[in-house]
């Protein structure tokens, strides 16, 4: 199917199942910054890290994040359709937003979802971190948060006359040219250390 303006597509024959996959941008940022802050806050008031770990953590974390969302991208959200089964689960995921890129409602991960798949990093990540998971969590989840914010404006709105409007270039490339490149959506760094770089006519 070509990439389509208008319409929606159906994912789920079941109306509440269908429902809590459409959900309005601003609820999943204001989740994922409370979340945030709220972790920075409870790790620092408690004693876990200091404030400047904290802003070291926290950027790391957001490193970490343009990482993952790289990944999931590439490997997950493009995986080979080679089975059924396959196809439905890339399309229930990511296929439909490529056939209806300007479905306002679906330029999000449903809220219920990415919830457990944040409880779960945290989870992981204090494995690895130990008590500095607080700061590197919080800049993960705010990664997440200006991700859904840039992935939205690049689809809802016009591109700016400034150094941004290469964000809006980037991902355009990916949805009408190349979905096989430019998996960075909140930057393209990964794209050029990793080779999935378009190439652009002049």
């Amino acid at each position: 199917m070509k990439p389509n303006h208008k319409g929606r597509a159906q994912i789920f024959q079941n109306p509440v199942l269908e429902r809590l996959t459409r959900t309005h941008i601003a609820l999943p940022i204001t989740i994922f910054i409370l979340f945030s802050i709220g972790l920075i806050y409870y790790g620092i008031t408690h004693s876990f890290i200091n404030v400047l770990e904290a802003v070291g953590l926290f950027f790391l974390g957001w490193f970490i994040f343009s990482f993952l969302e790289y990944l999931a991208h590439r490997f997950v959200f493009h995986m080979d359709t080679d089975t059924p089964a396959k196809a439905r689960i890339q399309y229930t995921f990511h296929g439909n937003h490529h056939d209806f890129p300007k479905d306002k409602e679906r330029l999000a991960m449903p809220p219920i979802v990415s919830v457990l798949i944040a409880s779960f990093l945290f989870f992981v990540f204090k494995l690895i971190f130990g008590q500095f998971v607080f700061g590197v969590v919080a800049g993960l989840l705010f990664g997440y948060a200006m991700y859904l914010f840039v992935h939205y404006a690049v689809h809802a709105y016009a591109p700016p006359k400034n150094f941004l409007k290469q964000l809006w270039i980037h991902h355009s490339i990916h949805h009408y040219k190349d979905p096989n490149a430019a998996y960075g959506v909140s930057s393209p760094l990964w794209d050029y250390l990793l080779g999935t770089m378009p190439k652009r006519s002049r």
